[in-house]
């Protein structure tokens, strides 16, 4: 039903994204990240979001859609190996999205990352936000090390910020 996602959309605030993601989990995923990327020179951004506009929402529009503008307007696509990915989390609908660049074609299945996705929501349906993110940052960066292993530090710049952004 349209409606009641309406109104789910409309009554999840930032406010409660705060409080599923206080600045210490912030801080965490950030580390995360960090400790991610020194075993492969693949990027990890995540960005998170408390809903969409309640119009948008009632109309349809789907976390996939918004992940993939969210993938461009954040420049994840803009890596020199075309290895980053988005790691997109739409809190009122309790839904991953992965969007990865086209360097991962034909390397990792996208049953690969739909399974990474609904591990991590299985996570947020219990209130395990952290640990669910954290947990899906190690499933991703597990699989960017297989398809592209670490370099030394003065050849693997870190392309992307590493704290989540909030949207």
């Amino acid at each position: 039903m349209q409606w009641k996602r309406f109104f789910r959309h409309l009554y999840t605030t930032r406010a409660a994204l705060r409080r599923a993601f206080p600045d210490a989990v912030l801080s965490a995923i950030d580390l995360a990240i960090s400790e991610s990327e020194c075993l492969h020179t693949g990027e990890i951004r995540v960005a998170i979001e408390a809903s969409l506009e309640p119009v948008e929402a009632l109309h349809g529009r789907g976390p996939r859609d918004r992940a993939l503008q969210v993938f461009a307007e954040l420049g994840v696509w803009d890596t020199a190996a075309n290895n980053g990915v988005l790691i997109y989390l739409l809190l009122a609908d309790n839904v991953v999205e992965i969007v990865a660049d086209r360097g991962y074609n034909g390397l990792v299945a996208p049953a690969e990352w739909a399974d990474i996705c609904r591990a991590m929501e299985s996570n947020f349906r219990a209130a395990r936000f952290g640990q669910g993110m954290l947990d899906g940052i190690g499933r991703v960066g597990g699989l960017l090390a297989a398809h592209f292993p670490g370099a030394a530090a003065s050849r693997n710049p870190d392309e992307l910020p590493n704290r989540p952004a909030i949207l």
